[in-house]
Parts: C-alpha cells; sequence; structure tokens
C-alpha cells in the first residue's frame, strides 16, 4: 500500500476533469454479463474497484480487455462460478449486483459476502425482499449468500425496501429479461442507475421512467452488445469542489454532471463559495448534462440548518463527507447529519488531528465549528472510501508537512489522483520506506 508526504498551503491552480463514475462502472460490469455480445464501457476508470470487479468476471470464464480506456466485455455461453476469485469478490460490494445477472444463467448459486467501505452494518434485505417479488430466494450462509429460484423470472411489482443504488441496479438487471412487465417503484433515480438503465436500453432493453422513481421494464428475450460512454462521476467532481473551498484557491473543474451537484452547490453559494459557470454541454453519451465551472477565492460561513443526505435529487450520500473540510473553513457552527451510515460520521473525527474542532453527537451526527487554522499531522487512511479522501483534502490545506499511510482506500475510486493533483500544484509524493 502507498504513502505519501503532503506539504500544504502551496498554492493550487489550473484545471481538473471529471473522470468517469466508479459506481456506474463496476454495475455496468455486471449488466454486461445480461449478453453474450461484447459490451464495450468508453472511458472506463482506470482504478483498483474495476480491476477486483475485473478479477471477478475473468475468473468466472468472462472475457475482460482493455484498449486504452475502454474496457471490453465479453460472457462465455456458460460461466465457471466455481472458479470465482473469492479474494477479489469480497474487496468489493459490487459483487452483490451479480445476483440480479446471474440468476438468468443458474437456478441455484453462490455468491462471497460482499466487502467494499466499512461503514457498519449494511443489509442485504433491499435486494432479498426485491428479488423475492420475481420468485427468487436469497439465504445467507457463513461466509456466502445463496441464490436459489425454481422457475423462469417472470415480471413483477416491486416496491424498494430503501432507495438503494445497487439494489435498485440488481433489481433492473433482473427485470430487463424477465417474462412479462415489471413496475418498480421508490427506486433509486441516482446518476448509476440511470447511467445503466441507458446501457441496457442502449442493449435493447424496453425501460420507461428513467430518472423518475418509478421504473416500467417491460422483458425482452434477449440483449445484444452495444458500445457505452459512462456518466462523469458527480462525487469527484464535488472532491475538485471541496478542494478549491477548503483551500480557498481558484481552480477550474470540467464536466460535472449538473443535475447530481446542483443541490451541492446551492448549499455552498448560500456558505458565500463563489463559483461561475463556464460551459453547458451534453456527456459524450448523449444522456446528461454537463457543465465546466470556475471556483473563487470565497468568505465562508456556516449554514443555519444541518446538512445531512437524501435519495438523489437531495445531497448525494457520497458526497456528504467532503462538507467536513468545507466546513472546518466556514464561520459559525455546522451539523452534519450522516444518518445512513452507523460509523461513517466516527471517521470524520480524525479532522481533529488537523486542528478541525469537533464534536461528536453519536454515532451520526458531528458539529464542526470553523474557521480554524488547520495544522499538519500524520494519518493512517480510514478503511472508506470518502472520508479518506476528504483527508487529502486537509492536508493541502494545512500549511506544512502531513503523511498519509494505506491510501489503497483512495485508489479504489479515485484514477491516479495522486498525479493529478500534482498538476495543479499540489506539493505531493510517495514516502519510500
Amino acid at each position: 500500500m502507498a504513502n505519501y508526504i503532503i506539504k500544504g498551503g502551496k498554492k493550487l491552480r489550473g484545471t481538473a476533469e471529471t473522470k468517469t463514475a466508479k459506481n456506474s462502472a463496476v454495475a455496468c460490469m455486471c449488466a454486461a454479463l445480461l449478453t453474450q455480445e461484447e459490451v464495450i464501457l468508453k472511458e472506463t476508470p482506470r482504478i483498483e474497484e474495476v480491476e477486483r470487479m475485473k478479477e471477478v468476471l475473468k475468473s468466472i470464464g468472462v472475457k475482460v480487455s482493455w484498449k486504452g480506456s475502454d474496457l471490453r466485455i465479453k460472457a462465455p455461453k456458460a460461466l465457471n462460478l466455481e472458479k470465482m476469485n473469492v479474494e477479489s469478490a469480497v474487496k468489493t460490494r459490487a459483487v452483490l449486483m451479480l445476483m440480479g445477472v446471474l440468476t438468468h444463467h443458474y437456478a441455484n448459486f453462490k455468491i462471497p459476502f460482499s466487502g467494499g467501505c466499512k461503514l457498519g452494518k449494511r443489509t442485504v434485505a433491499p435486494y432479498l425482499f426485491a428479488l423475492e417479488k420475481f420468485g427468487i430466494k436469497i439465504k445467507t450462509g457463513e461466509d456466502y449468500y445463496e441464490i436459489k429460484r425454481k422457475n423462469v423470472i417472470k415480471g413483477a411489482d416491486v416496491v424498494m425496501y430503501e432507495a438503494s443504488d445497487t439494489a435498485t441496479e440488481n433489481t433492473i438487471m433482473a427485470a430487463s429479461l424477465a417474462k412479462g412487465k415489471t413496475v418498480i417503484k421508490f427506486a433509486s433515480a441516482n446518476y448509476q442507475v440511470q447511467d445503466v438503465c441507458f446501457l441496457l436500453s442502449s442493449m435493447g432493453a424496453k425501460i420507461k421512467g428513467i430518472g423518475t422513481t418509478t421504473l416500467e421494464i417491460t422483458g425482452v428475450d434477449s440483449l445484444h452488445g452495444t458500445e457505452y460512454y459512462l456518466v462523469p462521476d458527480p462525487i469527484e467532481s464535488m472532491f475538485w469542489i471541496a478542494l478549491a473551498a477548503t483551500t480557498n484557491f481558484s481552480i477550474t473543474i470540467k464536466g460535472c454532471p449538473k443535475d447530481f451537484v446542483s443541490l451541492e452547490l446551492l448549499k455552498l453559494e448560500k456558505m458565500g463559495f463563489r463559483y461561475k459557470t463556464l460551459k453547458t454541454y451534453k456527456s459524450k453519451s448523449g444522456n446528461f448534462d454537463l457543465i465546466d465551472i470556475r471556483t473563487s477565492a470565497s468568505s465562508l460561513k456556516a449554514l443555519e440548518d444541518k446538512i445531512e443526505p437524501r435519495p438523489y435529487p437531495g445531497i448525494n450520500i457520497d458526497n456528504l463527507p467532503f462538507f467536513v473540510p468545507i466546513a472546518t473553513q466556514a464561520k459559525g457552527k455546522t451539523l452534519i447529519h450522516d444518518w445512513c451510515y452507523e460509523n461513517r460520521a466516527i471517521y470524520y473525527m480524525e479532522f481533529q488531528k488537523l486542528g478541525g474542532q469537533m464534536e461528536l453527537a453519536d454515532p451520526y451526527r458531528v458539529f464542526i465549528t470553523g474557521p480554524t487554522k488547520l495544522k499538519p499531522t500524520e494519518l493512517v487512511c480510514p478503511p472508506a472510501l470518502r472520508p479518506a479522501t476528504i483527508i487529502v483534502i486537509g492536508m493541502l490545506a494545512a500549511e506544512g508537512e502531513s503523511i498519509l499511510r494505506n491510501t489503497y482506500t483512495i485508489d479504489r475510486g479515485y484514477e491516479n489522483l495522486y498525479e493529478r493533483l500534482k498538476k495543479i500544484g499540489a506539493d505531493i509524493r510517495e514516502l519510500k520506506e
């Protein structure tokens, strides 16, 4: 695992470009198994999470290869689940989305327990309650999930137990080849769910209501191959926005998915954050509106109301952590309510070691008083992607030399972040020991 030395307080300037979305990429990799024809995912991010899914798919017989930044996927007629790379599978929660895919191939199969970020208890109930409507049963073993069905999968009326992104995607994949019509209510309408829907539509799926919380899917007999451009990652856009707001430097951020950062930007405007929209245009898939923005030095103040996530179009659950470093630089007291995960708010308390004035009210709520002059320190990355990434922002804002250890957590979701930060003036280098 890499360790980094970060000398903070250096002037940042230049342009940061938003890469394509991690969460879309791994979901679309699973969806590609719904056809035996080749699916090409254009401009896929080269990140550790994608590599783990690539290892899983290759281990069961899927042809997966890179051609430049494009990921080519071709599933065989028969998969060899007995040879699944369990070591890679348990490192990514995305493996759960294979449930809705593999049930079209097999009436009985097993999937290892999923991993990913350590964010406390993360139930599979939304998967179970959705798939059981199709006649699919999920049984939990000692270290695996066993998925069974007796009959051909038929369309169903599904109410999602919660508006989970991955559970919604899983349900969509199951419905795409089911016999008859499926209606999914209380579906997530988040960016990665829309991306999966648009990919499947380009493969021949019949999906109505994309971008809403009610989806109507008419099952088809088969899907075909396609080429598809993934959506730029709004969570990565938010990283750059938070970096600019926390360090108070002006940078240009390209390719921000407009609809998925609009509320975050509004909240920041009300905190005093200054930026200008330079350009609005369509994503390469034609399905999403993108904006380029330029940030300006700002004087921030705390919001009177709490900052909390909600299903889209609310503040994205993965964008909430980025308000932590921003709040340390805002005048007044900010309440961040991370009600989704019982562990994540605890990770925010690492900012105390950077000099942040933090008060943990309970496992879900943190009060942050600012502005605070951050100071350098030595930290180990928390075992969760976004809490780890905001530590980088804090260290870049703190004048002096910091050390950040075990940065694999960050590499799971960000492509070559180390070099991209250097291009906008960050003083960051690898620590060799």
